[in-house]
């Protein structure tokens, strides 16, 4: 079986050059190619060569010490880290490159972060030695930056080895040794990161490193079950070609995926490919006669992949030449399947939208439209691409009932924390046939839904199908597509949306000096935390959104005279400050887009009819799942009598009455609870020091005495549990408290972990959400955006400290409401009237 390794780096750190120095040292190529010489084995793309870079993840195969394996070349450049995430998706190992001239560069930290996003077992190669000003030495003190598991296996003892992992800690005290088998598992888990030097060029190191890599990896095991990934679309000589993952089972020329007869399987090398009969599991083929796949799709497994990088800005397309405007808006839609982060959007020929990462790209894009389409386009009017959410659940409902078809569809919306993403749940409540459950299924997955304020794609949403309904002899195939599309639609539309913009996690490099204008230029945003600051030099980090950090760096490098360096990390979405400024700008009218209804069809005397959607549940042919019902057992005839009549009987008998109960004075109500879908018991993991450092009131607290700080931020969270209900747990680091054993107790009705010494709060959330998430519905209160994203991989969820701090802020001003409106409140009453009474 096939063993995949990617190959992944910042730009120029050598990557195609190693992999040019690994097929030539198996003997898979008679001579290696040079970059810079335009005569590499991979690079061998037109742009590719002009401009020194890869554009395109390329496949390269080598039998070497019995073990066969595939290579994946990745690009570097993070204007195509999209097509670098995606063939992530495929890998059982990858070689993270290093370049040893430059060391840590803020890509790799993206790099670094995505592959233990996707739980890849990391071998790092640190290239360039020949001509590195460097010490090994010093670049592996600046490896830490990564994880303080990375190891010089040629250099360590077992000793040493074994405080790099508990598992192998347990096997050296009591055998005194460890052994082959567990230090390849260790890899395998991520539990320690093997690092090797030499120089891809002059093939310093390289046979040792192949030998070595070689012999670490464990091959998967075997698995008769056909499973897949399309991890990659390429459109060659007008034909389709699916790129594919077999990691169960096997595939056979003229069977069937999805309804489509396989026509060919391809097996690349390069830019070759050979034909086979068969593709089996570890292959990574190309299919052709394949049209329904799309990247990221999976054969043969419950869920789908959702990748976490994604463009911020969107851009207007133009095209020069609309003589054959039909055609080209086909070679467009074939474009955005190749590159789905393109994210297009065509409403005709002169109204096209296109998202892209930066200058690169967008140089890349047209240029790649003139060679294949011999068309010129322009590319302008950036703008900051919103998404939307929702703040309450909904359920929603479409109809599709034109004459002659039927379709009746309830999904429930239901808001996520930031960064969920969509996610999408079967939880059918009546007895609708299972194809069409699945149908419904694939429609909610396949379009881009857009929300009703701006018209920007919805996030942090969990779509759930409660239920619908078919006719026997009318249901088409699209029905259901329109019914789904409109319930969406409908739900959004009931319920109150929420604007988001991209704001970016950034660190911040500048002369100590520096720090209070870093200060002032933030005061409009979340301040700056100091990182390091050793009085020379100083390291800030925080968020902020794309929109302000964009045109920053310009601005920093003026006023610091180029003494500086700011890296922007990962994406992420936050409510905006101006919501209704914005939505005015965009004058979006969500009744107006023809392209997404939120009404339903609905027929009568032979003809259909459009009902708006707040008229829908009037109209709708099942009753709402999601409102539970009571059902009760009369031996009389129920009536209904009014409020206004039991009133007037009451004071008819008894007088007047002046007492009433705040809370009939400001109406709070109970809303009817939703009893839909069954929920796993709610957990909290809250970081400690995080909420301390990233609350003003308890970081102030903190300079007088952290102990303060941390006590009331327990009484704090005490009393929120007591309102949520929920399990609660809070870490606090104590990984430099030497000779710490680390504690856990019982506080009233939370739980407290002082973690152990060299053992962090992050370390210590991530070894228990691995085991949690399937008994409970995990959330990690952290601002820490390495630990976020750390976590999301798990399947917890995510808040950071200000959303929770927000959060109980509400919950205690909401208590004090309820509590106000239990007290008894006199109105136009005299003070002599009480006194008499």
């Amino acid at each position: 079986m096939k063993t995949v390794i990617g190959i992944t780096a910042h730009v120029d750190a050598g990557k195609t050059t190693l992999s040019e120095s690994l097929l030539y040292l198996s003997g898979a190529i008679r001579n290696q190619g040079r970059v810079d010489h335009k005569d590499s084995f991979l690079d061998y793309n037109k742009q590719e060569r002009e401009r020194g870079i890869t554009i395109f993840s390329k496949i390269s195969s080598i039998h070497y010490n019995k073990k066969d394996l595939t290579f994946i070349d990745t690009p570097g450049h993070i204007d195509f880290s999209g097509e670098m995430e995606r063939a992530l998706t495929i890998l059982d190992y990858a070689l993270l490159i290093i370049n040893g001239c430059d060391g840590i560069q803020s890509h790799t930290k993206t790099i670094f972060r995505l592959l233990k996003y996707y739980h890849i077992p990391t071998f790092l190669f640190v290239n360039k030695m020949d001509i590195s000003y460097l010490t090994q030495e010093q670049l592996l003190k600046d490896l830490n930056e990564l994880s303080d598991h990375i190891v010089l296996l040629s250099e360590i003892n077992d000793e040493e080895l074994a405080m790099k992992s508990d598992t192998l800690l347990e096997e050296y005290l009591n055998y005194n040794k460890i052994s082959h088998k567990s230090l390849q598992k260790a890899i395998k888990e991520r539990e320690i990161f093997p690092v090797y030097f030499g120089s891809a060029l002059k093939n310093i190191n390289i046979k040792e490193m192949l030998d070595s890599i070689t012999d670490l990896i464990i091959e998967s095991p075997l698995n008769n079950k056909l499973k897949g990934i399309v991890y990659k679309i390429l459109y060659e000589n007008n034909e389709r070609l699916t790129f594919i993952k077999i990691t169960g089972g096997q595939i056979h020329v003229k069977e069937e995926i999805n309804g489509e007869k396989i026509n060919q399987i391809r097996a690349y090398q390069g830019e070759k490919y050979s034909l086979l009969k068969q593709a089996k599991q570890g292959d990574i083929v190309a299919l052709t006669g394949i049209k329904s796949l799309k990247s990221g799709d999976m054969i043969g497994y419950s869920s789908s992949l959702m990748t976490s990088i994604f463009p911020v800005m969107h851009y207007d397309l133009h095209i020069e030449d609309n003589e054959q405007s039909a055609l080209m808006m086909e070679n467009l839609k074939k474009l955005g399947e190749e590159e789905p982060l393109l994210q297009l959007k065509i409403r005709d020929i002169n109204h096209i939208e296109v998202s892209l990462m930066g200058e690169v790209q967008i140089e890349i894009l047209k240029q790649l439209i003139k060679e294949r389409y011999h068309q010129n386009i322009s590319i302008d009017h950036q703008q900051i691409s919103y998404k939307e959410t929702i703040k309450y659940p909904v359920e929603g409902v479409g109809h599709f009932e034109p004459l002659r078809h039927y379709a009746e569809v309830h999904v429930l919306l239901e808001p996520l924390p930031s960064g969920s993403g969509l996610q999408f749940e079967n939880k059918c409540m009546n007895d609708l046939q299972e194809n069409y459950q699945n149908l419904i299924m694939t429609h909610l997955k396949e379009k881009t839904h857009l929300g009703i304020l701006t018209g920007s794609p919805i996030t942090d949403i969990k779509i759930t199908l409660l239920g619908g309904a078919s006719h026997l002899k009318h249901t088409e195939g699209g029905d259901f597509r329109q019914a789904v599309y409109r319930a969406v639609r409908q739900g959004l539309m009931m319920s109150e949306s929420i604007l988001l913009e991209p704001s970016y996690h950034y660190e911040i490099t500048i002369p100590s000096k520096y720090i209070s204008k870093i200060f002032y230029d933030f005061q409009n945003y979340n301040t700056p935390i100091i990182k390091e600051d050793n009085g020379q030099n100083a390291l800030l980090y925080g968020d902020a959104p794309v929109l302000f950090l964009s045109g920053y760096n310009q601005e920093l490098m003026n006023s610091t005279k180029g003494n500086c360096h700011l890296s922007l990390l990962n994406v992420f979405y936050t409510p905006v400050n101006n919501q209704e400024e914005i939505i005015k700008q965009m004058n979006y009218h969500p009744l107006e887009d023809l392209d997404n209804p939120s009404g339903s069809i609905f027929c009568t005397h032979g003809s259909g009819y459009y009902v708006e959607y707040d008229h829908v549940s009037s109209k709708m042919h099942l009753p709402y799942f999601s409102k539970e019902k009571e059902i009760t057992h009369y031996t009389y005839k129920p009536i209904h009598i009014s409020d206004e009549e039991v009133k007037r009987v009451y004071e008819n008998t008894y007088g007047k009455q002046n007492i009433r109960l705040n809370k009939d004075i400001y109406g709070i109500h109970h809303k009817t609870k939703a009893n839909t879908v069954t929920q796993k018991k709610e957990y909290l993991i809250v970081d400690g020091y995080n909420m301390i450092f990233s609350w003003d009131e308890l970081k102030d607290l903190s300079q007088t005495s952290l102990a303060l700080a941390r006590d009331k931020l327990i009484n704090i969270l005490s009393n929120y549990q007591g309102y949520k209900k929920c399990l609660l747990l809070i870490v606090f680091d104590g990984y430099k408290v030497k000779d710490n054993i680390g504690e856990e107790i019982n506080y009233h009705n939370i739980h407290i972990v002082y973690t152990k010494e060299a053992q962090t709060a992050d370390a210590y959330i991530e070894s228990i959400t691995k085991t949690m998430t399937d008994e409970y519905r995990v959330t990690v209160a952290s601002s820490d955006y390495m630990e976020q994203s750390m976590i999301l991989g798990h399947g917890a969820l995510r808040i950071s400290a200000r959303e929770l701090m927000l959060e109980i802020e509400s919950l205690n001003k909401k208590e004090k409401e309820e509590y106000l409106g239990k007290q008894t409140v006199f109105l136009n009453t005299p003070l002599e009237d009480l006194i008499n009474h």
